[in-house]
């Protein structure tokens, strides 16, 4: 499976702060928002990832994330010149994706909960179809919501409705079979002259072949684009990892625990570490896998 994450924008609800810096770039509490859709895409076992950003921005990703074969990762980076709709991420992205199935995950959306790492895998396996989240908000006229029947099939999507039938709003995470190239062909740009997302999930749902995977108590979705859910997201971060000692999308320990590389690997990030709070992490980290003498399963170190 191949994972892309859209992280093109201007970033203009954060203004002055994307004046100079991209929005994905600044910090979530201890490490860059975009860190936390990698994770995710990781979670789901994949390791090939185009990072889709503004021409003017790719340099910087390069210096933070390389080629990310340091984390068992292929990252390759991709332009988008205009920011024309989330769905034109396949426009761009087509071959890269070829004829493999994908996930698309936005730049500033973080997810955490119990068991999510077995949701995102089992999303990862299904071949045919589209399959997404949905998660209860207040305030669903700023997104894009579904509608479910009562056995919680879906029945529309709406992208922001005046008057919402549903509390449930989609979630910037997308996994498609290997036509989503295709059929974003067969779009026609909105009102506001964008390839929308919902529009091509409406194409497999009128299809029937779209499935919707409720995130309810227990479960985390933070969109991190405005002033307020930044702030919230780094405080729900902190007060996670300084409570339980344990990091949310620490990209070395989702390598070692996923697979993608080994624990000399991990041993020499470690050591590579600057000795500050995440050098020291590694290295306790490393500490007690060396008294384990195998890393602890997944869902132990993260969510």
């Amino acid at each position: 499976m191949k994972g892309i994450v859209l992280a093109g924008g201007s970033g203009s609800r954060l203004y002055p702060m994307t004046a100079a810096v991209t929005k994905q770039l600044l910090p979530i509490y201890d490490k860059p928002m975009i860190y936390y859709p990698i994770a995710t895409l990781m979670l789901a076992g994949v390791r090939d990832i185009l990072l889709i950003t503004t021409p003017k921005d790719m340099e910087r990703y390069v210096d933070l994330l390389g080629d990310g074969a340091r984390w068992g990762l292929n990252i390759q980076y991709a332009a988008q010149r205009e920011p024309n709709g989330i769905a034109q991420a396949y426009v761009i992205g087509r071959d890269f994706v070829g004829n493999a199935p994908s996930a698309l995950i936005l730049g500033d959306n973080l997810f955490f909960g119990n068991g999510l790492s077995e949701r995102l895998t089992h999303a990862a396996g299904i071949r045919r179809g589209a399959h997404i989240f949905a998660c209860r908000v207040e305030d669903p006229e700023r997104y894009g919501v579904i509608e479910l029947d009562p056995s919680g099939q879906p029945l529309a999507i709406v992208e922001k409705p005046r008057a919402p039938k549903s509390n449930w709003a989609v979630t910037g995470l997308y996994f498609y079979d290997r036509r989503a190239p295709e059929l974003v062909r067969e779009l026609k740009p909105s009102a506001r002259g964008e390839l929308e997302i919902s529009d091509l999930n409406a194409l497999y749902l009128r299809a029937g072949e779209l499935s919707v995977e409720r995130l309810g108590r227990g479960f985390a979705w933070l969109d991190t684009g405005t002033p307020d859910s930044l702030i919230a997201a780094g405080q729900f971060v902190c007060t996670l990892e300084t409570r339980q000692g344990m990091k949310i999308a620490c990209l070395e320990e989702i390598a070692l625990a996923q697979g993608f590389i080994d624990s000399d690997a991990f041993a020499r990030l470690a050591a590579a570490a600057p000795p500050n709070f995440y050098g020291r992490y590694l290295k306790a980290f490393l500490a007690d896998l060396e008294v384990a003498g195998r890393p602890p399963p997944l869902r132990a170190v993260v969510a």
